[in-house]
């Protein structure tokens, strides 16, 4: 295990992160801060309980995977893209570094960077709403597990994107509305049939109800279930870029 390769890589990824930290940490933070604002104190103040929890605590957890879903995307999927488009990507590749130890350096870093985001909307919504976490390792299982994934996620759109605008395609056209009819502002039992049932097709609700029986003990879907998705989530990116590897889909060419 190339240790060194693999720090190298993740400080270089993380360095970039403080360069841009407007953009990187404190933009999504005051993306979700008006969030809390608008829906948690205006609205929320307006409307009942939802499962025995506040509606303004009830959002945090949708809030939170909301950024950590599209952040941990666009930082593994830039991350691995511009030395694509630099062409400084095959000084990786002829590097004595084995496939695993650049994903773990690439993946590694955005993975650390969502997480750290994630942290500090919680942070962040403490001011505005009184909330408790009944199973903080689960917390923390559920936040880290969701940010490696989506990270590999967004390394395999990075390496299948060919210019910047694909960059932002699956984000913004199919994460971002998954995430907003997953849960992440009600719950999926307040739909009528047949939605409710549809919804559950959607993959973004397990993660969402994981995470926010994590915080109150409340889910729309069983914890067991939501864990399970979450680890067949993580093994489809897996097999995704071990196939790339194997074959070198658009990462030789």
């Amino acid at each position: 295990m190339n240790l060194y390769a693999i720090f190298a890589i993740y400080k270089f990824e993380m360095a970039r992160t403080w360069r841009t930290l407007m953009q990187s940490i404190a933009s999504p933070v005051l993306s979700t801060t008006l969030y809390f604002v608008v829906f948690g104190t205006a609205i929320g103040s307006r409307m009942g309980e939802i499962d025995g929890v506040s509606y303004g605590a009830f959002i945090i957890p949708g809030l939170v995977m909301l950024s950590l879903l599209s952040e941990s995307i666009s930082n593994a999927s830039f991350g691995i893209f511009f030395p694509k488009f630099s062409g400084t990507i095959y000084e990786v590749l002829s590097a004595p570094v084995s496939p695993f130890e650049i994903v773990a350096g690439y993946v590694g870093a955005a993975a650390s960077k969502s997480m750290l985001l994630g942290l500090l909307i919680l942070a962040t919504a403490r001011i505005f709403v009184d909330y408790q976490i009944e199973h903080p390792v689960w917390m923390i299982c559920f936040l880290a597990l969701t940010a490696i994934t989506f990270s590999l996620f967004g390394f395999i759109i990075g390496i299948w994107a060919d210019d910047f605008q694909k960059l932002q395609v699956i984000p913004l056209m199919v994460i971002t509305p998954l995430t907003f009819l997953g849960g992440a502002f009600y719950s999926i039992n307040m739909l009528p049939e047949p939605w409710q049932s549809i919804t559950l097709f959607n993959p973004v609700v397990y993660l969402i109800s994981g995470f926010r029986w994590a915080f109150y003990g409340v889910a729309d879907v069983h914890i067991a279930v939501s864990f399970g998705m979450t680890l067949f989530f993580l093994t489809l990116c897996l097999t995704g870029i071990w196939w790339i590897f194997r074959t070198g889909y658009r990462i030789k060419s």
